[in-house]
């Protein structure tokens, strides 16, 4: 990766019991030239936080579990402190690739947009197990209903943002549901967006963490409560 490409990018990774994955995830990252990597450990009680340490991220600490909604905001507010211009979020079980970031911050680099938004159903479709596929799709039907964003992949956590669309952005819900929370102030903004083709890395261990049917109700209950509340 270029250093022109790299600098001023910030990559932001919430993390909760992420040992076993986080310090490759990281390493990775460090290794392909993204130099600043910041892990928020979300209250972990295992060694997430030394070891993505070890690994070169930057590391934010919760004391207890808040959520990876608030874990991603307090990422984002810690990288535009350190004057980021533009802001990736990134999962810490391995399922995004580090070799889909550039793609995704250099539109905004350029000036074309303020987001991308990584969307597996551009290209990569038939890589995504049925039933995982089924949910998706479910979740893209509920985006357009409620925020009226054209999107193929609503609940897809690989994003870039640009400095002025992140400052834009307040995170209020602290769990899965600030997905579409985010998605809601992107297409409020104003500001251009656009999707861009990634592949998910489907594994063992990003299986055993996903979103099930019943997580999908609770988030949308909670992202209905968010916006009654709000």
């Amino acid at each position: 990766m270029s250093e022109s490409i790299a600098k001023d990018v910030f990559v932001i990774i919430a993390a909760y019991h992420e040992e076993v994955a986080i310090g490759e995830v990281v390493g990775g990252l460090v290794s392909a030239g993204w130099r600043d990597v910041v892990v928020v450990d979300d209250g972990s009680s295992d060694n997430t936080a030394a070891v993505a340490r070890q690994a070169g991220a930057h590391v934010l600490v919760h004391p207890i579990n808040r959520g990876q909604g608030a874990a991603l905001q307090t990422g984002i507010t810690w990288a535009l402190e350190q004057g980021a211009e533009v802001l990736v979020t990134f999962d810490a079980d391995g399922q995004h690739r580090v070799e889909d970031l550039a793609a995704m911050v250099t539109p905004i680099l350029k000036g074309e947009v303020h987001a991308c938004l990584g969307s597996r159903f551009l290209e990569h479709a038939d890589a995504i197990p049925l039933s995982r596929r089924m949910l998706l799709r479910g979740a893209v039907i509920f985006s357009r209903l409620v925020s009226g964003a054209s999107l193929t992949d609503a609940h897809n956590g690989y994003r870039a943002l640009s400095r002025t669309m992140a400052e834009q952005l307040d995170i209020s819900l602290d769990r899965m549901a600030h997905a579409s929370e985010l998605i809601d102030q992107i297409v409020r903004s104003g500001l251009a967006w656009r999707e861009v083709s990634v592949r998910i890395r489907y594994t063992a261990y990003s299986r055993s963490k996903g979103q099930g049917a019943s997580a999908a109700f609770r988030i949308v209950f909670d992202y209905l409560l968010g916006r009654m509340l709000g």
